[in-house]
């Protein structure tokens, strides 16, 4: 099975996932590039916990801005609108994210583009009706495009 894919501008790595892990948790290792973030979102079924690899990330959730930087942890209770920003604007962040129970490894699967982590991102778009669809099945909805906060 594939592992290594492109999900809107970032390199993500399914390391572990439900098929190994009786659907407890997916280990996802995530490369993004200097000034990304995520679309404002939040996890109905599953929480989330992110360990900084390298580079500094910044979560933000209601009332909240967390800056995180080498070697930090934090953990996102499901239900709880979130964005996850890159807060160098010209070096990558790279980090460990925990999904338990599992769920978003089956959205990077679906709709993620294969590829290495040094091939160039890819430049054709994803398909948006999977997306949505995939997203709803496993209790994620966006809410925000990026840069929108909680």
């Amino acid at each position: 099975m594939k592992n290594s894919f492109w999900l809107f501008g970032t390199h993500l790595t399914i390391i572990e996932s439900e098929e190994h892990t009786d659907s407890r948790y997916d280990l996802i290792e995530g490369r993004f590039p200097p000034g990304s973030e995520t679309p404002l979102h939040v996890h109905s079924r599953y929480s989330e916990t992110v360990y900084v690899l390298e580079g500094k990330v910044t979560v933000y959730t209601p009332g909240e801005t967390n800056v995180l930087s080498t070697g930090d942890t934090y953990h996102i209770p499901k239900n709880t609108p979130h964005t996850i920003a890159n807060s160098s604007k010209t070096e990558p962040f790279r980090a460990l994210a925990v999904a338990s129970p599992s769920g978003f490894a089956k959205l990077i699967r679906a709709v993620g583009f294969e590829g290495s982590v040094n091939d160039t991102p890819p430049e054709k778009f994803h398909d948006m009706e999977l997306a949505l669809r995939v997203l709803e099945e496993i209790g994620d909805t966006n809410i925000g495009p990026p840069g929108a906060r909680p």
